[in-house]
């Protein structure tokens, strides 16, 4: 879901994502990096939640040799909207064709409009960690916040029917730019969590889908699903 757009400087660039990790259906049918568009590595919940959190990093350099890479936790998707509008909002990490480094980020698409994606820090080093948190407000049902490092960076942002409505993901993905370029990414996704109630009341992902697609993999580091390394074959 991760859209290549600089809202910082007001300029936005509608580059949509082809779907969700829900959406493309998990596995690639081909054992070739590249061979999709859009490839994912990570987790969904199995249940429906409130809020999704985890402590991310990037392992190394991203190196994207075309589009973009990610690693993000969020709620949504590109048909999760009333009537199969996209509707989804996120918060991670990203890096585009040429960057030499990961960048901090969020992203909200509400029903009906583009994606907006605002950038919070351009520089995020290798082994850097920051707790990440995307939480549907206690007083407020189906209105959203994004949480860095335990403080709230966002107002409330309303997103229709997302109340008890969405399943979180926690998912690494590359773009290639349509061009079957295999971008190489490693990020580690540590307590991923999720909130039973709005406003909070954290426990660990357990129950959950898996995603792998050609090139990129899941690699459990902890008992638990909630802890595990997400990356391309030739990293992490």
């Amino acid at each position: 879901m991760l859209s290549r757009a600089v809202t910082v400087l007001s300029i936005l660039s509608v580059l949509v994502m082809g779907g969700s990790p829900a959406a493309e259906g998990g596995a690639s049918r081909s054992n070739a990096c590249g061979s999709k568009a859009y490839s994912y590595a990570g987790l969904e919940s199995a249940r429906k939640a409130h809020g999704v959190s985890a402590t991310l990093a990037p392992i190394a350099t991203p190196s994207v040799a075309d589009g973009h890479v990610g690693g993000w936790i969020g709620v949504g998707g590109t048909t999760a909207g009333r009537g199969g509008a996209a509707e989804w909002i996120q918060v991670g990490l990203s890096a585009f064709a040429a960057d030499t480094a990961s960048r901090m980020y969020y992203e909200v698409t509400v029903a009906g409009s583009p994606p907006r994606y605002v950038e919070l820090d351009a520089r995020v080093n290798p082994s850097e960690q920051h707790h990440f948190a995307v939480l549907e407000v206690s007083a407020r049902k189906s209105w959203w916040r994004v949480w860095i490092d335990h403080r709230p960076v966002t107002p409330p942002i309303h997103l229709a029917g997302s109340h008890r409505g969405w399943r979180p993901q926690a998912v690494a993905e590359s773009w290639n730019g349509n061009t079957g370029a295999c971008n190489a990414l490693a990020y580690r996704f540590s307590n991923v969590r999720l909130a039973h109630r709005r406003g909070g009341v954290w426990r660990p992902l357990r129950s959950r889908s898996l995603f792998e697609d050609a090139g990129y993999r899941v690699v459990q580091t902890s008992r638990l699903p909630s802890t595990f390394v997400a990356a391309s074959n030739s990293r992490g």
